[in-house]
């Protein structure tokens, strides 16, 4: 179980508090030579889940990172159910990712860079407003985006420098 007190007494934290703790993720990732996505899952001021890609290493396509922290944090909490959760992730969740997000019934979401090629929140689609669906997330994003969208230009720079050697 990953649960982490953070010490925080207030039932309001900013947002770029837990989108540091997804970009530790994400940089992990990075190490692992990994696309550098890192999510967080926050359950009363609580990370309850914490995961960053590991598609390559597990060589499972469903190895994303918020797939990984959904897992988790239902584990943490014993329900599939999180109903009072909020997620993080550094990128804009892909069409599984959100289809998980909606599932789970996780309420809220807050990412950082926007998915321009894959996003399934506010860019290629909007699964988590469809009225059309069962469930729907608010949205908030552009949380950090700039740190967030670094690190991946970064991680696809050094791929491409490698491809020309």
């Amino acid at each position: 179980m990953i649960t982490t007190d953070l010490g925080i007494d207030s039932d309001f934290v900013p947002h770029e508090h837990y989108m540091k703790l997804a970009l530790q993720q994400a940089v992990a990732a990075f190490e692992l030579d990994e696309v550098p996505v890192g999510a967080v899952i926050v359950h009363e001021s609580r990370v309850i889940g914490a995961a960053h890609n590991l598609s390559v290493q597990l060589r499972d396509p469903t190895a994303h990172a918020e797939m990984m922290a959904i897992t988790q944090a239902a584990e943490a909490i014993g329900d599939w159910r999180l109903e009072h959760c909020t997620l993080y992730a550094t990128l804009e969740p892909c069409p599984m990712c959100a289809g998980a997000i909606l599932q789970s019934r996780i309420p809220h979401v807050v990412f950082g860079a926007t998915d321009p090629k894959a996003g399934a929140v506010t860019s290629l689609f909007q699964l988590l407003s469809d009225n059309r669906l069962n469930h729907r997330s608010t949205v908030v994003d552009g949380i950090m985006s700039a740190d967030c969208g670094a690190i991946l230009t970064e991680f696809f720079r050094q791929k491409r420098a490698q491809g020309k050697k």
